[in-house]
């Protein structure tokens, strides 16, 4: 038996499954992949942080640590988080030596990086083609 004033409700049952949409036309079920090839979306990309790191490579030859940090507003231990993912699924290259006695770290887009980035805005491309249309309904 409950206790007087004690709570006996054990609240709601399980969330009911929201209901799912239609996925949108034009993204990843109806684009065709090249050979070799998938249009999932690349979660490692998809990250605001390792997204800003290959764009602002993609835009230039090299850039260093601290160049990277101040441009994209990091702190130190965040942006050698991501940045060492991407070197580690060899998106990115990484350049270690020493300027005047001082370490020196700059990092480089590798043809693997440039491809994902290519892929991964195709795809996000796509995502605003398909998205719009079905704002004109």
């Amino acid at each position: 038996m409950a206790k007087p004033g004690a709570r006996t409700d054990r609240g709601p049952g399980p969330a009911a499954e929201p209901q799912r949409r239609a996925p949108l036309k034009g993204v990843a079920g109806t684009m065709k992949p090249r050979a070799g090839e998938t249009h999932e979306l690349d979660e490692l990309l998809h990250h605001r942080m390792r997204l800003g790191i290959v764009s602002a490579l993609a835009g230039t030859d090299a850039l260093s640590f601290v160049e990277l940090r101040a441009l994209l507003k990091a702190s130190d231990g965040n942006l050698s988080v991501h940045a060492r993912k991407l070197e580690d699924a060899r998106y990115i290259r990484c350049i270690k030596s020493f300027a005047d006695r001082r370490p020196r770290t700059e990092y480089r887009l590798a043809e693997a990086g440039l491809k994902a980035l290519e892929r991964y805005l195709d795809h996000m491309q796509a995502v605003i083609e398909a998205t719009r249309h079905t704002l004109d309904r």
